[in-house]
């Protein structure tokens, strides 16, 4: 049973530990969402979004109504948004989105990153323009007429709206509508699993398996850092 069990044991620990990581930085972006509208969701739509995304998650509701009250009551630290940009291996470059309330310490992490495995940081704004930006929605697909709801959506810029054949549509829109999908889709009473704002990159690179092992030992640094929140890259 001891080498199966310690198997066993390290992937629970890892699985633990991830989402003790997702847990954090949704306590952070749920703090930046509060200072910037208010801790009711009701009537700040950025923060509603990120709760359907933390509950989506499994986060328990205690620590999102904690992460609320902390917020609203200023025990949290201010937490600034800032995207960095940077290229790894094989042609392979990504954005990277923190929430940090130390700057200095996080571009630093970042650069040891790169140095440590065969990648640089870039210049902000010289990679941004290989990226779309979307506004992505996956709601309930229970009971919905697809084509009777996308007319109704065109005018709350509707890009695309697909069935992912698991019960739920994704919904794509530029990433400016992002607030005015979210409002058309709660006035219709549309069940919001997630909503997210993604970069999709414009020309993807496909690599082998060998280098994708390669660009994953950089993405792992990367990922695991307290302060980064989301890492886009250009991976087929």
């Amino acid at each position: 049973m001891g080498r199966i069990f310690e198997k066993r044991k390290h992937k629970m620990f890892a699985r633990y530990n991830k989402m003790s990581q997702a847990f954090t930085k949704f306590g952070k972006e749920i703090a930046i969402a509060v200072k910037s509208g208010g801790p009711d969701p009701e009537s700040n739509s950025r923060l509603r979004a990120i709760v359907a995304n933390a509950k989506a998650a499994n986060m328990p509701k205690a620590n999102i109504e904690s992460a609320i009250q902390r917020a609203s009551s200023k025990q949290d630290k201010d937490f600034e948004e800032i995207a960095y940009e940077g290229k790894g291996l094989h042609g392979v470059v990504m954005i990277i989105e923190t929430a940090t309330d130390n700057p200095t310490r996080t571009v630093a992490n970042l650069r040891s990153y790169f140095n440590k495995k065969g990648g640089q940081m870039m210049v902000s704004g010289s990679l941004d323009f290989m990226f779309d930006r979307k506004g992505i929605f996956r709601i309930n697909a229970n009971g919905i007429a697809l084509e009777e709801l996308e007319l109704e959506l065109i005018d709350a810029g509707l890009e695309e709206l697909e069935d992912d054949g698991e019960g739920h549509l994704i919904i794509s829109v530029p990433f400016t509508d992002f607030g005015t999908m979210q409002k058309a889709l709660e006035e219709r009473k549309l069940e919001i699993i997630n909503a997210e704002l993604q970069r999709i990159p414009t020309q993807p690179v496909e690599l082998t398996e060998e280098q994708e092992q390669e660009v994953q030992l950089l993405l792992d640094l990367i990922e695991d850092d307290d302060d980064v929140t989301n890492v886009w890259t250009n991976i087929k």
